[in-house]
């Protein structure tokens, strides 16, 4: 009997269970410094080659303009400049001719070409010469075939 006494005392203590929490307490402390320098030194400006500004102020000027650079990791180049137009020039000086009644100084102008040269003589009216016209011009340049104007080379 006893027994059975000692166990029923032990399993009535086990049905019932403490009902209190159980706390406990922690405390953390975390400290992290961090220190980081960095310094860039530049000694020279990268290379840079700027190609020129090159302006043709308005329409009525026979010149193209034209730049360009070239940079390496040493050397750089830039250049610019003009280049003339000169059957543009030819067309405005004959057309400024004509317009002030100088008609034969402004086909004279134009003969200047060799394809108008060329045009004229197969048209049946030669370029004017020395102050000729004509059959009279017609017979200066037949006698002086150096002075005819040089052939156009075609660029293909």
């Amino acid at each position: 009997m006893r027994k059975l006494l000692l166990c029923l005392m032990v399993a009535s203590t086990s049905v019932f269970a403490q009902t209190d929490p159980i706390i406990t307490q922690s405390t953390s402390n975390s400290t992290n410094t961090s220190f980081s320098e960095s310094k860039t030194t530049v000694h020279s400006p990268p290379p840079s080659a700027i190609a020129p500004a090159v302006t043709v102020i308005n329409n009525d000027v026979c010149a193209v303009a034209a730049s360009g650079a070239v940079q390496t990791q040493i050397l750089g180049i830039s250049m610019g400049g003009t280049t003339t137009d000169y059957n543009c020039e030819r067309l405005k000086l004959s057309k400024t001719l004509f317009d002030m009644g100088m008609k034969v100084a402004a086909v004279a102008t134009m003969c200047q070409d060799r394809r108008v040269w060329d045009a004229m003589m197969d048209a049946g009216t030669p370029c004017p010469i020395d102050g000729k016209i004509g059959a009279e011009a017609k017979t200066t340049w037949e006698a002086n075939p150096d002075r005819t104007p040089r052939k156009v080379v075609e660029k293909k």
